[in-house]
């Protein structure tokens, strides 16, 4: 069977998986990677290596610009002190912890040990995203959640280069710790710095399908750049998404921003599916080069690895939630943070491909490599699966599950905008006007007393109209009185009103 055969069985197995995984409630991640490690090992499963630099570009690199440009830095500023407390110094207590642990369990020497536990510290951005999109779960929790799985994998992968520079010796104590405190400023330097590039370069190609293509080439080539920089790759990417996305709203054509969206959306989602069914694949790889005698050592090594990561994160979570609660209470501020919402984050921690693609990036000579490659899965196969699993119920057990505030923040938004539509409105007269009045005098209305029924009557009665003129549609196509190119124009004029007078729930695109 060819690479391409495979490939293509692959895609049919997971497209099955992700419809079983919506029916079970089970988020897709954890039910791709399981099914993956079962496919793996089958008697002629066919083998499927992943090379750790292609890998971290291939799918991380899309993954961190597409989340990163729908995450805004107002976010950033506003939850500034939990993020750092999880994208930095969450990321630190686990490495360390686990670094002790490699020594006095497993005899790693100290620079091993750290890179062991700059390996498996970092949630995975990837695996965050689509588990938070099958669960119902606080906004703040999200947004927090969200914002650490952009920022983590930074601070882990300069320490994992920290790491195995001391390896290769390939450089002074002095000149890594230079590159340590270099790397996340001039990432975030380097990638506003291509963003502005790329503002006076994309509007050229703005309204084309090589457009499309040069946002990826883009996303690859500056990661690409950043690590032959031997700068931030992350926080490059980071900076870059989120300097675009700072003016894109007013700049960017609608048609553009549609299609582009769905691009994207579709794109990313297929590297994910692929990034998490592979994962499991390399079970045989890993398992395979190991002894009896050295697999049940592993074993015991890779589940107190998996048990120190937990438990670290987990604690220090909640000791952030006590200390964050103390400062605020001594400051005089009423507003506190659930002890549960503090619970659920510290279990929100399942890690990915980040993981697993830094831990075959070791070389070959790297002291005890098959046991960290293996602890490295270990932890990345029990997060995904445990705590994918069980993330669901959590919410529920914890009582998290209920109004998230996003409606009323939609309809506080939506009142602000038709205040400022019917402002402009003022003083003019004449037929357009008009409807244009009460068309958003009714949607006001609406908004402002959550009641939409005369919107859904007014809606109820344009979709039954469209669906009248589809009808007719068709009929002059198969008649011959429209041509094909004349058909898919006025098409796409219905879809696009069509669209517009659908509900957000009708509007959305489920990912399985």
């Amino acid at each position: 069977m060819t690479f391409f055969e495979s490939l293509l069985l692959l895609l049919a197995i997971a497209i099955a998986l992700l419809r079983l995984s919506r029916r079970l409630a089970i988020p897709y991640p954890t039910m791709l990677a399981a099914a993956g490690v079962l496919l793996g090992l089958l008697p002629g499963a066919p083998a499927i290596g992943l090379d750790p630099q292609m890998a971290l570009a291939l799918f991380i690199a899309p993954a961190l610009v597409d989340a990163a440009y729908d995450f805004p830095l107002s976010d950033i500023k506003r939850f500034w002190r939990p993020l750092v407390a999880l994208a930095v110094v969450a990321v630190l207590l686990t490495a360390a912890a686990v670094a002790w642990l490699g020594v006095a369990m497993a005899g790693l020497p100290i620079y091993a040990a750290l890179a062991l536990g700059a390996v498996v510290a970092p949630p995975d951005a990837a695996a965050a995203t689509a588990v938070l999109r099958s669960v119902s779960m606080p906004r703040r929790s999200v947004v927090v959640l969200k914002g650490e799985s952009l920022l983590n994998d930074a601070t882990a992968l300069i320490l994992f280069g920290a790491a195995l520079s001391f390896h290769t010796r390939d450089a002074t104590s002095g000149e890594v710790a230079l590159r340590v405190l270099s790397a996340a400023p001039l990432g975030i330097l380097f990638g506003i710095v291509m963003a502005l590039l790329a503002r006076r370069i994309m509007p050229i190609f703005t309204g084309t399908l090589g457009g499309n293509l040069l946002e990826f080439v883009s996303t690859f080539g500056i990661w690409i750049i950043a690590e032959h920089l031997r700068i931030s790759p992350v926080l490059c990417l980071v900076a870059f998404a989120m300097t675009l996305a700072r003016t894109a709203n007013l700049t960017t054509p609608p048609r553009m921003r549609i299609h582009s969206f769905a691009v994207w959306s579709a794109a990313v989602f297929l590297l994910n599916v692929l990034a998490f069914l592979l994962m499991g694949f390399q079970a045989r790889t890993i398992v395979g080069g190991l002894s009896p005698e050295r697999l049940t050592e592993a074993a015991w090594f890779a589940g107190a690895v998996v048990l120190c990561v937990v438990v670290v994160r987990m604690m220090w979570v909640v000791a952030y939630s006590w200390l964050s609660s103390r400062w605020r209470e001594l400051r005089g501020a009423s507003q506190r943070v659930p002890v549960r919402q503090s619970i659920l984050v510290g279990w929100a921690g399942m890690r990915g491909l980040v993981t697993l693609a830094t831990a075959f990036a070791l070389p070959a000579t790297f002291p005890q490599r098959d046991l960290i490659v293996l602890a490295a899965f270990a932890v990345v196969l029990a997060t995904l699966v445990i705590q994918g699993l069980t993330l669901g119920p959590l919410v529920r057990l914890l009582k998290l599950d209920g109004e998230d505030g996003l409606r009323a923040e939609i309809n506080e938004a939506r009142a602000a905008l038709i205040s400022t539509a019917l402002q402009r409105l003022d003083g003019q007269s004449g037929e357009i006007v008009d409807h244009w009045r009460y068309s958003l005098t009714a949607r006001l209305r609406a908004v402002e007393t959550d009641d939409d029924s005369t919107l859904k009557d007014k809606h109820s009665f344009g979709l039954a109209t469209i669906r009248q003129q589809r009808k007719l549609l068709e009929e002059m196509r198969r008649t011959g009185r429209v041509g094909a190119d004349a058909f898919l124009i006025i098409q796409e004029e219905l879809d696009f009103t069509e669209v517009s007078l659908s509900s957000e729930t009708d509007r959305q695109i489920e990912e399985n």
